[in-house]
């Protein structure tokens, strides 16, 4: 059964089949049912590094040696989440799994086109921010830009973009589906739920100072915009437009180890996430208002 009419997005699991216990026990359910198929993505990797001769890491802060695959089992493991939460908001708590993707139980298509267009020119304006952020502070660039050439970038760009539009999504159906919408079966305001999906968010990514700040703003914005706007549309073009960058740039330079690692953030790329954020939060809204982008269940 689908929520009433005039429902708001972090709302919608609070359908007339709402039980306190649906929540939970969809939380619990779809914990482990991600871990199992994590699990599942790695050993398929490591079967194929074994078969393949790929090499396996024993340092412990990677499974692979060859980082283009390290890449696509972490990229793969987390695309494949995205069934799992289909899969609790539809037997558990027998709603259409529609609505974990907008107020109109699927996904809006052209508005998340719209969105995506913003997201890529946010994302670019953002980084140049952070460029010209270098300069101004004497740093050096080389740690932003480099070449390592087309042998070894285009295996990483085409895991890349085969493979980070899922894997976003699926980031996205966990914490600002999800999660958000299990604290609004329970909460009428939304922005518990907004900041603490946003903690969630954080804790299982592996940055550290200024990193943390950095993941909390954007879970937490992409949080609003999901309640603003109806929909995770807006939040998933702009997960996939980041990942794609940050991994892009990360193949073109020889750094996917580091960029895997996570770990430590300059406090210069603040200023890029502040003008990424903030023009995208503010063109999006704008548009979705001038679109007229459902915002309530029909």
């Amino acid at each position: 059964m689908a929520a009433p009419s005039g429902t708001r997005y972090d709302r919608l699991a609070r359908t007339p089949l709402h039980a306190w216990w649906r929540p939970v026990l969809g939380t619990l359910a779809g914990l482990l049912g991600v871990m199992l198929v994590i699990l599942a993505v790695v050993l398929g990797g490591t079967l194929i590094a074994a078969f393949t001769g790929a090499g396996i890491s024993g340092s412990g802060e990677r499974m692979f040696e060859d980082p283009v695959l390290e890449l696509g089992v972490n990229l793969f493991a987390i695309a494949a989440t995205l069934p799992v939460v289909y899969g609790i908001a539809a037997w558990i708590q027998r709603r259409p799994p529609g609505t974990l993707s907008s107020v109109v139980g699927r996904l809006r298509w052209r508005w998340m086109a719209w969105c995506a267009a913003v997201a890529t020119a946010s994302v670019v304006l953002g980084q140049g921010t952070v460029a010209l952020t270098y300069l101004v502070t004497g740093e050096d660039l080389g740690e932003l830009f480099g070449w390592v050439g087309w042998e070894r970038f285009l295996p990483a760009l085409i895991v890349t973009v085969l493979l980070v539009p899922f894997q976003a999504a699926a980031e996205e159906y966990v914490f600002r589906g999800w999660l958000l919408q299990a604290f609004g079966a329970f909460l009428a305001n939304p922005w518990p739920g907004i900041l603490l999906s946003a903690a969630g968010f954080t804790a299982v990514h592996a940055y550290v100072d200024w990193g943390i700040l950095d993941v909390f703003a954007f879970g937490a914005l992409m949080g609003w915009l999901a309640v603003r706007t109806g929909g995770l549309e807006a939040a998933i073009a702009l997960h996939v437009a980041n990942n794609v960058l940050a991994f892009g740039v990360s193949g073109a330079d020889g750094s996917l180890d580091e960029a895997l690692k996570q770990g430590s953030v300059p406090w210069q790329s603040l200023t890029g996430t502040v003008v990424q954020l903030g023009l995208y939060a503010v063109v999006v809204v704008i548009m979705a208002r001038r679109r007229r982008i459902e915002t309530l269940s029909p």
